[in-house]
Parts: structure tokens; C-alpha cells; sequence
């Protein structure tokens, strides 16, 4: 849970089973891992089996009651699910459930899963009951004598499998098996269902075959450069984007400049591509949280003006190219810009590792409403003023797709093209749309045409 914490910082939980006691042991709680676990807390989970969960919020509010993984007693012995992705059906299986007599303890898409597999087998429970869901879902679920992890048929979100010591272990990522000597064997493959009992592992297929749709916005920021995703090493993969947009956006600079994090490995891509002078101008500090994934604009905004220093002396007098991941909100681009500005910066040229935000995401990243999305509202040249760059450049979608070294037909790229592989019914789009309108009077007043 420690190596994922990049993927969500609101809140953390764990649930353990004891096969001598037969129960689950249950703690949770908001705030980070380190905030939320004691050593004494650890000792009372103690089990042969567990799943936890690191959450940032894309449905339901970010409360202690919406932390995961939850817990539900059933008529065939207590489950427990940890979720990642967005149900797109949601609200149609709510309402459905509920009709059924079905109580809800939570706002959160996650908790319709455990009430479909605690449906009576003759009214479509157990593992057939999975085929009810629609969007976006890698999931592990814990029972009385299984752990279970699936992905949907188009695998949107990353799932992966290794072992250690004799035991299989299921993670979002890959860099969380480096952390415990854990050795990754592969990824769950997208519509399978695996199942590790104490007769081993196996894999069922419940799911009708899908496009395959993973989302190409994990390897542009969400997933961390040292995780292997789809095969490939993440952060090789941000070089190559670095170089694709060093030959469709070249600039005449005196220094390459990332932001960090998630900007390094692009900017060395772009910088050797170039043969520009690299320097990581920005000291970042690292007891501040990803900018992108806070609950609300305002704490966005706090941490964009605490998260990132910038050393003088290296960029006075100097044409600057700063590269960065993406620009959603604008906010974070248009601050670096002043700072350069007001540290001496000579040009300040702006890069960007994926094209233009123009949709919204239903599919489990917090892409606000289009309304929201600094490019869906302003033109290239609007961005540009409105960051106070002498030019801005992004990469083309062919350009980034042919980073990964993958077929474009494997990607979802509907945050950049509008094309949705999956459809959702407006209930869904209504969801998610009032929730992010309930931070709408947090956006920055200086940003153009958002309010």
C-alpha cells in the first residue's frame, strides 16, 4: 500500500482474515497509509490473507464511510471488495438492488459489487453475477476461504499478479511486489477472474469478450515509472513520449526543465532528442501529495504554491522549455509559468507529454466536467496566453500512442478524442457531473471562460 500511494491519498483501509477465528479484522480510516496504520493497529490484522486499499474519490464523497475495502456478511459467509474504476451502470443496479430490498451503507459504486454476489444464486448471484457490471473495474475480493481479482473485458485499469514465499499476492501495480521481494509473474488479462484458494490459483472467463481499452492516461502520469503495465516498463515509455514530442515540437531552448514528478522521464526524452542542456530546476517537496488527485480546487490550489521551488540561479537569463504530463485545469501549468517569470527566465517555452483535455472521464480519473477542462473551453492560442508562455506544444495522440510501442486499438483515449468504448446511461453522467459542480465555486476566478 506504501508503493501505491500515488494512485490515491484520501483514504486507506485493510481487512485480514484468521482461518482459526473465522472472522475479518477490519481497520480504515482517511489520510495516508503511515497516518492511518500504527504498528500496534497491524498487529490486530494479522491473518493468513488480507487486501487493502488506497482511495481518491471519482464517485461518492470522500468521507471515512467511503473508505475501503468493505465488509458485508452474507448468506454464504462474509466477503470483502476492494474496487478500482468506475461503474458506469451504477445507478441502474442501485436502483434495481434497493427494489430487491438491498441496504445501502455507502455513496460508492464498489459496494453494488458486493451486493450482486450476495444475491441467491437463482436470482443471478455468485461470480455469474459479474457480468452485470459495465465500465471500469479491477477488483479483489476476499471470502471465507478466496481472494479473487478481475479485471472488465476492456481492462481499463491495471491488475497484476506475483508470488511470494509460496503465496500469490494481486496489486495495482507492479512496483508494489518490488517493495516486499515479491516476484511479478504477469498481468490479469483483461474479462479474467482469478481465483487463489487453498488448492492453488485458477482463472474462469464470466465475461463476454470486449475491445480492450486500457487507459493510456496511466502511463502518461497515473502509474508510477518503475511499474511494468502492459509489459512495458512505464517510465521508457515517458522518455519515448519526451522524444515523439522533441520531433513534433521543437523549440530552440537554453535548458529543459521538468516538473516533477511525473515530468522527468519525458523531459530526458525530449532534452536528449534535442540535445538541450536537462536540469531539474524544480526542487519539489515530497511531504506535499499529487496536485491532480486532492478532493477539491482549493486544496489543488494551496498545494500547487507549496509543492514546487524553483532554484534561481538556474534559470535566470535562460530560455526555458518546462515539461510537464498535462494540463487539465491549467491551474499548476500557469503557476510555473510566473514563477519562471519572476525568477529571471529569459523565454518560457511549454511542453506537454499528451495531447489536449478535452473530455471528461466516467472511467475512474477525476477529469471534471468538460466545462472544467481548460482545452475543452479555450483554443491553443487562448491556453497559451492564459499560461503566459512564449509557445506551447503537445503531443499528438499518433505520436503517443506509437511511445508505447502498442496498437492504438488497445487504448482508451476518451479524455483526448471523445470516443467512449463503453457507454453510460445519463443517470451515470448525472452522478458524476453534480459532484464535481459541488466544487465549482473553488475554481480559479482567473482562469478564462471556465466560470
Amino acid at each position: 500500500m506504501f508503493a501505491l500511494q500515488h494512485r490515491g491519498q484520501e483514504s486507506a483501509g485493510i481487512v485480514s482474515a484468521r482461518e482459526s477465528e473465522g472472522g475479518f479484522q477490519v481497520h480504515k480510516g482517511m489520510g495516508l497509509v503511515s497516518q492511518v496504520f500504527s504498528m500496534e493497529e497491524l498487529d490486530q490484522l494479522a491473518g493468513t490473507r488480507a487486501i487493502g486499499h488506497v482511495r481518491y474519490s471519482t464517485t461518492g464523497s470522500s468521507n471515512v464511510k467511503n473508505a475501503q475495502p468493505f465488509v458485508v456478511d452474507t448468506a454464504r459467509g462474509k466477503l470483502a471488495v476492494a474496487h478500482n474504476g468506475n461503474l458506469v451502470n451504477a445507478a441502474a443496479l442501485r436502483t434495481e438492488l434497493e427494489a430487491r430490498g438491498s441496504i445501502f451503507q455507502t455513496t460508492v459504486d464498489s459496494e453494488i459489487v458486493l451486493h450482486l454476489l450476495a444475491q441467491p444464486r437463482g436470482a443471478g448471484g455468485g461470480l455469474a453475477a459479474l457480468r452485470r457490471l459495465e465500465g471500469a473495474f479491477s477488483i479483489v475480493l476476499m471470502g471465507e476461504r478466496e481472494i479473487i481479482g478481475f479485471r472488465d473485458p476492456q481492462g481499463f485499469r491495471p491488475l497484476c499478479l506475483g508470488r511470494l514465499d509460496g503465496a500469490y499476492v494481486l496489486a495495482s501495480e507492479s512496483c508494489a511486489f518490488d517493495l516486499i521481494h515479491a516476484e511479478f509473474l504477469r498481468d490479469i488479462e483483461p474479462g479474467e477472474v482469478v481465483i487463489i484458494d487453498e488448492n492453488g490459483i485458477r482463472s474462469e472467463w464470466p465475461f463476454k469478450a470486449g475491445k480492450h481499452a486500457f487507459c493510456m492516461f496511466e502511463y502518461v502520469y497515473f502509474a508510477r515509472p518503475d511499474s511494468t503495465v502492459g509489459g512495458i516498463n512505464v517510465s521508457k515509455v515517458r522518455v519515448e513520449m519526451g522524444r515523439e514530442l522533441a520531433r513534433q515540437c521543437p523549440v530552440e531552448a537554453d535548458l529543459v526543465v521538468p516538473v516533477p514528478d511525473s515530468g522527468i522521464f519525458a523531459a530526458i526524452g525530449f532534452a536528449e532528442e534535442l540535445n538541450i542542456p536537462f536540469f531539474p530546476a524544480f526542487v519539489r517537496n515530497h511531504y506535499i501529495g499529487r496536485t491532480f488527485i486532492q478532493p477539491t480546487q482549493l486544496i489543488r490550489d494551496f498545494n500547487v504554491r507549496v509543492k514546487l521551488n524553483l532554484i534561481r540561479e538556474a534559470v535566470e537569463g535562460k530560455r526555458v522549455v518546462v515539461i510537464d504530463d498535462s494540463i487539465v485545469r491549467g491551474t499548476t501549468a500557469r503557476t510555473r509559468v510566473i514563477n519562471l517569470r519572476e525568477n529571471g527566465a529569459k523565454e518560457v517555452h511549454m511542453r506537454i507529454s499528451c495531447p489536449p483535455h478535452k473530455h471528461a472521464c466516467y472511467y475512474g480519473i477525476d477529469f471534471p466536467d468538460p466545462e472544467k477542462l481548460l482545452a475543452n473551453q479555450c483554443t491553443h492560442e487562448e491556453i497559451c496566453k492564459y499560461l503566459g508562455a512564449d509557445s506551447l506544444g503537445y503531443l499528438s495522440v499518433e505520436g503517443m500512442v506509437r511511445a508505447t510501442g502498442r496498437p492504438h486499438k488497445e487504448f482508451c483515449m476518451a479524455c483526448f478524442n471523445g470516443e467512449y468504448p463503453v457507454p453510460f446511461d445519463a443517470s451515470f453522467d448525472k452522478l458524476i457531473m453534480e459532484k464535481r459542480r459541488n466544487n465549482a465555486h473553488l475554481l480559479d476566478p482567473e482562469s478564462p471562460r471556465l466560470l
